[in-house]
């Protein structure tokens, strides 16, 4: 049976996310939580034990310390026998490569733009495509997951931004062009999908953007208006 909920979330706050410069002296793997981040960690836990209330639930948590840390606090809201928990590098951030000064990653960032940020990748780095095919695979898992006896009620995935939004994409069948109007949650945001008749639902509205680079071309058919 399908879990009644699947809950992404992404962690809170970080060094790197307070202090750009961070990314220079620190692997971002190794970037930790600031005091604000723990804070909304601990109050997403406690609004997600109030949603859950005494359901099960299986945690997915991506490796990086942030993400960690996000869930140390989060589960601080749940009894212990509540929950079971697995690491999964799948779902961790999209790779920037190694330590970099700001001047570098605004250039990274100006070109991703300039380019498109689902196919550029990044210099010894990842795109936003080479993430949307490790979260493909690990939909396998999730779903071989699934068909185990008495597997948790509710679903949390605790993840990135980017990685967030890739989880939706490829989960919705979201077009290129329909991921790129999509903003991240931000720090300490969840987006809960719920089953309805068997398939899931977004519950939450997610934040909008303007397109981020010129470059649109949707499917066109004969008859489209």
């Amino acid at each position: 049976m399908k879990p009644r909920r699947i809950i992404l979330i992404r962690h809170g706050e970080s060094q790197g996310n307070r202090n750009p410069e961070s990314y220079a002296t620190i692997p971002d793997y190794a970037l930790e939580l600031t005091d604000t981040g723990k804070h909304q960690a601990l109050e997403a836990g406690k609004a997600l034990r109030a949603l859950i209330g005494e359901g099960s639930v299986f945690f997915y948590i991506s490796p990086l310390w942030r993400t960690r840390m996000t869930f140390e606090q989060i589960a601080r809201s749940f009894p212990r026998e509540q929950f079971r928990f697995r690491e999964e590098p799948r779902i961790r951030e999209q790779e920037w490569g190694h330590l970099r000064n700001m001047e570098d990653n605004a250039d990274i960032d100006e070109s991703r733009n300039a380019f498109g940020s689902f196919y550029y990748r990044i210099p010894e780095g990842e795109s936003a495509a080479d993430v949307y095919d490790r979260i493909s695979d690990f939909f396998g898992t999730l779903h071989r997951d699934f068909e185990k006896e008495n597997f948790p009620e509710n679903v949390i995935i605790v993840t990135h931004g980017m990685a967030l939004r890739l989880f939706l994409m490829r989960w919705f069948h979201w077009t290129i062009e329909e991921f790129d109007t999509y903003a991240n949650p931000r720090n300490g945001e969840y987006v809960v999908m719920e089953t309805e008749g068997g398939k899931y639902q977004l519950r939450t509205e997610l934040r909008r953007r303007p397109p981020q680079h010129k470059y649109q071309r949707p499917i066109r058919l004969d008859g489209d208006d």
